[in-house]
């Protein structure tokens, strides 16, 4: 068999563009926030995760501007080595203040931060549970494990009663850690984490949350889904990435010091990676420092989503509920969802198309996202235009 067989029998991306309606890698010209240009034209963003507005923020522009003039443009090194500035350690102390834990460690990206704990904490005889829908970056942490002989369970989505159901499975003795997104990035909703908390101290099992749609929109003063229910101090670690909210690149997990220690000292996926580069630092500290000083962006932020939320849902659309940043719109077909992705970019709204196998089949969807940033103007373009083209393909 030849290995690459199944790369020339690939097709349905072809087939796609043929038809005119591919809606991925699309370059974007220019990025002002809420509005970007791409193909020469200006074209309202409602699908980035920019949730605060703050990659064009002068203040984390200059930020990363004056660390390329300090430190250069890479550390030519993992953190292990030589790859550690100050900046690092600045911006783990600011995350660990902000996030009233006791220690932070940084990775290179938000999907690799996920790899970087999950084996390195469950090995041999130790059991992850998790979500069936994390991220993929869980999803890869697992089967590191998994693969390294750990067990692997997986529970209905944010279904508390199947989570018991399967702890019940596992072997009291075993080390055991429960994982799951905060907000899940697909649907936008909320984990159960009272409930999960419950349960995680009857199997006397550890919590791992992924924050990465959570800080930034969600908690006391976007502090994320620990804050938002007050358990803080009820779970052990918690991730996210630099690539939202942060308006930069890389990960983050929070945690004990004894056992963020453990990590920094285990873990391949720090050790064997080059550090994050100081403007990409520079760019999250900046935009810590901003979201400290204006919490008002968080309630700008979720004030924008449920505006949407609530328009499209009056207008006939089948919207997920929520009170996150991110809108999904039920669409319930590939092909019709490609054709309503087409429809509103050409109208001059750039939205997310999800389609099986990503999402389950009836669940295609545009996934659609909001920044503090956009303004009324955006938003009501963005409600006439979704009415405009839902009505067009006979979806509303």
């Amino acid at each position: 068999m030849d290995l690459f067989k199944k790369c020339y029998e690939f097709t349905r991306a072809d087939e796609i563009k043929a038809l005119g309606v591919y809606p991925y890698f699309r370059a974007i010209e220019e990025n002002e926030g809420p509005v970007v240009s791409i193909e020469g034209r200006k074209i309202i963003m409602a699908g980035s995760n920019n949730y605060l507005g703050l990659t064009a923020h002068p203040k984390v522009k200059e930020a990363a501007a004056t660390a390329l003039e300090k430190y250069g443009t890479g550390c030519s090194g993992s953190r292990y080595l030589t790859g550690t500035l100050d900046l690092h350690i600045e911006l783990e102390e600011r995350l660990a203040k902000f996030f009233n834990k006791e220690s932070v460690l940084l990775f290179s990206t938000g999907y690799q931060t996920a790899q970087g704990i999950i084996p390195t904490l469950v090995q041999r005889g130790d059991y992850v549970i998790s979500d069936r829908d994390n991220h993929a970056c869980i999803v890869a942490g697992n089967l590191m494990a998994r693969g390294a002989t750990a067990e692997l369970l997986r529970y209905k989505h944010n279904n508390m009663d199947d989570l018991q159901r399967v702890m019940q499975k596992v072997p009291k003795d075993a080390g055991k850690l429960i994982v799951s997104d905060g907000v899940f990035s697909t649907g936008g909703e909320i984990v159960d984490l009272p409930r999960l908390v419950k349960i995680a101290k009857e199997f006397n099992a550890k919590i791992l949350i992924d924050d990465a749609h959570s800080v930034g929109v969600i908690g006391k003063g976007g502090r994320g889904t620990a804050s938002e229910f007050d358990l803080v101090d009820q779970v052990d670690l918690t991730m996210g990435t630099f690539s939202k909210t942060f308006a930069s690149l890389g990960g983050f997990v929070a945690g004990d010091a004894k056992v963020v220690d453990y990590i920094k000292h285990h873990s391949p996926a720090l050790i064997f990676s080059a550090s994050p580069t100081p403007s990409s630092v520079a760019a999250a500290l900046a935009a810590l420092t901003i979201l400290e000083e204006e919490p008002e962006r968080v309630d700008q932020l979720v004030g924008n989503a449920e505006y949407i939320r609530k328009n499209l849902k009056d207008h006939g659309f089948n919207v997920i509920e929520g009170r996150t940043g991110i809108v999904p719109v039920i669409v319930g077909d590939d092909a019709l969802s490609f054709q309503m992705w087409r429809r509103l970019f050409d109208e001059g709204v750039f939205v997310n198309v999800f389609i099986s196998p990503g999402v389950p089949q009836g669940r295609q969807m545009m996934r659609t996202s909001y920044m503090s940033t956009h303004e009324k103007g955006h938003l009501d373009f963005i409600i006439d235009t979704f009415v405009k083209v839902g009505k067009e393909i006979n979806l509303i």
